[in-house]
């Protein structure tokens, strides 16, 4: 297909039970943004009484693959990813997935990740004419620069857009980076959005025995940066930004939550920062909460959720204009933005913050008002219709060759 004009027309397809391969080579109990949105949407797919099956690398020697109503695994070789500790890579598995699919036939593949394993399963779609959908969720093209490999951006760019253009369609979850990879070669690009949970991540999980840990007083503003301790994710711009906030409010206090390969470097250079490593659930919650201000200077993200989590959290966010942020962020008036990239322009709107506690409470309030509007359920019932009208029409298109391919004694 080189359009998605039919897709348009089967948004209404008849709701019916799917049986939906997911192939994704990341997923919990590993910690990160992909692994946590495709667990997302494979319990709203089984909630609404589709069949999954998960193909997934094997995360340890004594992982098992789990079998529950409406839910089966299919685990794959894999190994480590380098500088990506405690994730794994899928080995190529064409081989594996014919002989899986051929001894039952899904009725659509949906690939999340870009990985070998989830080339083997566009491939073996491809043979057994299974429709394939992907995802489109990490800027590696984008990554090239933060690791010395800036020679690879071309070559990363034309295989990510190579292996999304073999799916029927790919899923974006901003108008922004449909915009941008449309600009770039790739083709039938749909927008799914991201949701936050605003159950688990609120204001009131706010704890003063958790603000005491980190050495924050009564009234002490705390500025937070959460996600992966990595070079993409711009932390010198994170040291830089708080310094300056320091500098006018000398009781400010900066906490980084989530672990990586910049954290021992990172303690080194600046001890006076509090390294709360990986934290997941309600404890995750209670460190956005027991925060004021929540800093995300990356450029490399698709969406970028701890966005949405810090906003339900009730956090004056200081971001750039772009992903998550654009679509979620009013400048003033639920958070600060600064343009894309512009250090200085982002450096001072965190400064803006330091020493002033209503407008972060202002700006907090409004951003939780804007979180509870975000809608996991919506974004799913939206997938689900896309994956209805595929199979829908691929089993239109299957209908009229038979009938076309009929000739009568």
């Amino acid at each position: 297909m080189n359009d998605l004009p039919f897709l348009l027309q089967t948004f209404h397809a008849p709701r019916r039970a799917l049986r939906v391969a997911v192939v994704s080579e990341t997923y919990p109990p590993e910690v990160n943004g992909v692994a946590m949105t495709v667990e997302r949407t494979v319990q709203a797919l089984q909630q609404r009484g589709h069949q999954i099956q998960l193909v997934r690398p094997r995360q340890s020697p004594e992982d098992a693959p789990a079998a529950q109503p409406r839910f089966e695994e299919s685990l794959q070789r894999g190994v480590p990813i380098p500088r990506y500790a405690g994730l794994k890579m899928g080995l190529p598995a064409k081989s594996a997935l014919l002989r899986l699919w051929q001894a039952r036939r899904p009725d659509l593949v949906h690939i999340a990740t870009e990985g070998p394993l989830g080339w083997s399963a566009l491939a073996a779609a491809a043979r057994l004419r299974l429709p394939a959908t992907t995802d489109f969720h990490t800027n590696f093209h984008a990554y090239t620069r933060h690791y010395g490999l800036g020679l690879l951006r071309a070559p990363i760019g034309a295989y990510l857009r190579k292996f999304h253009n073999k799916a029927l369609c790919t899923l974006v979850p901003t108008e922004e980076l449909r915009r941008e990879l449309q600009t770039e070669g790739y083709r039938n690009l749909l927008v799914v959005a991201r949701g936050v949970d605003t159950a688990l991540f609120r204001p009131n999980r706010r704890s003063a025995e958790l603000r005491r840990q980190w050495g924050a007083a009564d009234g002490d503003p705390v500025a937070i940066c959460v996600g992966r301790l990595a070079p993409e994710k711009n932390l010198p711009l994170v040291v830089e930004a708080y310094r300056r906030m320091r500098e006018a409010n000398p009781r400010m206090k900066l906490v980084f939550v989530g672990d990586g390969p910049e954290r021992a470097a990172l303690q080194e250079k600046h001890p006076e920062a509090v390294y709360a490593g990986m934290r997941t659930g309600e404890d995750l919650a209670r460190h956005y909460a027991s925060a004021d201000v929540f800093l995300f200077p990356s450029t490399t993200e698709t969406f970028g959720n701890v966005t949405l989590e810090a906003m339900a959290s009730g956090l004056a966010v200081v971001a750039y204009d772009y992903a998550a942020a654009r679509d979620h962020v009013c400048h003033g008036e639920n958070g600060l933005l600064a343009a894309f990239d512009d250090r200085e322009g982002f450096i001072r709107q965190a400064e803006r913050l330091a020493a002033a506690p209503v407008e972060v409470a202002r700006l907090g309030a409004a951003a939780r008002h804007r979180a509870e509007q975000v809608d996991w359920e919506d974004v799913h019932d939206r997938f689900e219709r896309i994956l209805l009208g595929i199979v829908q029409e691929e089993e239109r298109r299957h209908d009229t060759k038979a009938q076309l391919s009929f000739v009568p004694d």
